[in-house]
């Protein structure tokens, strides 16, 4: 029971880690560029959802604020794309990621100014409450992160396999200048690419403040471990995100428990290293011939 209650809380931080490493795929296969920021994105999202929905903040439905906290990211993305990556367009990729490094800064500064630097949880109806399977008692958070993100992860496989907008999406994710020349507007594609992995930050970042408590640090710490699970899954692979993320959940949780401390907090990392080592370009790695 203690192996299966550690499976199940790892799978559901898993699920939070994959998620957020969708957004950086998303951002890499639109424009073979790394968002930094995208950690700091997930935990803005969660404090726009804590202030929406808490009982002490506006006190809306909660349905209501996770809509709005994703709209709001969602239009934070498209903009950000708008008016500030494209100045750098034709830039060398060091110039992008300086600018996204640059841009968690500010947004890390921003919610402390505004929520402070102390953890803050989000009430949700389900807090507190557990399924009791026999011996095993399972967290109603822990279960609606899962069936989240199964949703939302069969939601954006419809998306990208069978909508007109997710194959341009594709198209321009593979060879820009050809998806321009064929009529695709390759510049707005990517301006809703950042808005959709707006969306995925918010709604992941919500999912954790769900689950525990969020301060304005707490951005880049998830940052670097789902940019860790896109490596292994393979940064240009949307299924290899969400084993990446599973893979380092399910570690966690049993190297805090069955190794020391220092070889604990490392272990997520040095099963990126092996992954690399063994596969370089991650699990769902293609190899890709260019003919010049």
């Amino acid at each position: 029971m203690d192996i299966l209650q550690l499976l199940i809380s790892g799978i559901a931080n898993g699920c939070i880690y994959g998620l957020l490493a969708l957004g950086f795929v998303l951002i890499y296969k639109a424009s073979e560029a790394v968002n930094f920021a995208q950690g700091d994105m997930l935990m803005l999202g969660a404090f726009l959802g804590i202030a929406f929905i808490n009982t002490d903040e506006a006190n809306l439905p909660f349905l209501l604020g996770i809509t709005l906290a994703s709209i709001i990211m969602g239009a934070f993305g498209y903009l950000l794309d708008r008016f500030v990556l494209r100045g750098i367009f034709g830039q060398p990729q060091f110039a992008m990621v300086i600018l996204t490094i640059s841009l968690g800064f500010l947004i890390r500064f921003g919610a402390g100014v505004v929520w402070g630097h102390n953890p803050v949880s989000l009430q949700t109806p389900f807090s507190g409450k557990m399924l009791a399977l026999g011996s095993l008692s399972i967290n109603y958070v822990d279960l609606i992160i899962i069936v989240s993100t199964i949703a939302l992860t069969s939601i954006l496989y419809f998306f990208f396999a069978h909508t007109r907008l997710g194959i341009a999406m594709q198209a321009s994710s593979q060879n820009q200048m050809a998806a321009y020349y064929m009529g695709i507007p390759v510049k707005r594609i990517n301006g809703i690419v950042w808005a959709l992995s707006g969306v995925v930050a918010a709604l992941a970042g919500i999912l954790f403040a769900a689950k525990g408590a969020i301060s304005p640090s707490i951005g880049l710490l998830f940052g670097i471990k789902a940019f860790a699970a896109a490596v292994i899954g393979g940064l240009g692979s949307l299924p290899g995100a969400l084993v990446g993320g599973l893979l380092i959940g399910v570690i966690e949780p049993f190297a805090g428990r069955y190794l020391p401390l220092g070889l604990s907090q490392i272990a997520p990392y040095a099963v990126m290293l092996i992954v690399l080592i063994i596969r370089p370009g991650g699990i769902f790695s293609q190899v890709k011939q260019k003919k010049v």
